[in-house]
């Protein structure tokens, strides 16, 4: 798999799909049309093979980031930015991707533009649902990857623990050491 899914949730993987956002050298993940349809495919939204042109992928880098100014002003108990909210709403106003029962298993049909309504319906309901207090975003200083705390006493910290929190962990072990050292 090219694409990784923290989360397991649509609309936050999505979000996470510019990686290192606040570093010096961020990372993006939908860098072509190929890899966006990759990316629809790994989550499970639609089957390989689905029509993606360029301006399907500047479509979703705008859906990517009005999702994710929409979850970071719900975990900073901000309003949500009206555009951000309108371009999300009327994306979810879409026919949704269609999954069909063949005589080998689960087929999805889809558009790019169906694949598009199932992320926003999906931020529709983690922004609306009752997970919206376990909403967070990695403590790693480097990552901006949200996740819902399914953790028992909401505890956790990283959006998985490889490769964020072994890293930050690490980087804690070694400055106590340095410090007994010391």
């Amino acid at each position: 798999m090219k694409h990784a899914f923290p989360a397991g949730v649509p609309a936050l993987d999505f979000a996470g799909t510019l990686r290192v956002r606040r570093g010096p050298k961020t990372r993006e993940m939908l860098d072509s049309p190929e890899s966006l349809v990759l990316w629809f495919s790994e989550g499970g939204i639609t089957e390989s093979g689905i029509d993606c042109q360029e301006a399907d992928l500047a479509e979703a880098l705008v859906l990517r980031e009005a999702i994710y100014r929409l979850v970071r002003a719900r975990i900073d108990g901000e309003s949500y930015d009206e555009e951000a909210l309108s371009l999300v709403n009327e994306v979810a106003r879409r026919p949704p991707p269609v999954p069909q029962l063949t005589a080998t298993g689960r087929q999805i049909e889809a558009t790019i533009q169906q694949a598009f309504a199932h992320v926003a319906r999906d931020t529709v309901t983690v922004l609306s649902g009752p997970e919206v207090p376990l909403l967070k975003e990695c403590a790693n200083p480097d990552c901006t990857q949200f996740y819902i705390d399914r953790s028992r006493g909401a505890r956790r910290e990283w959006c998985k623990m490889d490769p964020c929190g072994n890293k930050i962990k690490a980087a804690a072990y070694r400055a106590r050491k340095r410090a007994t050292v010391s």
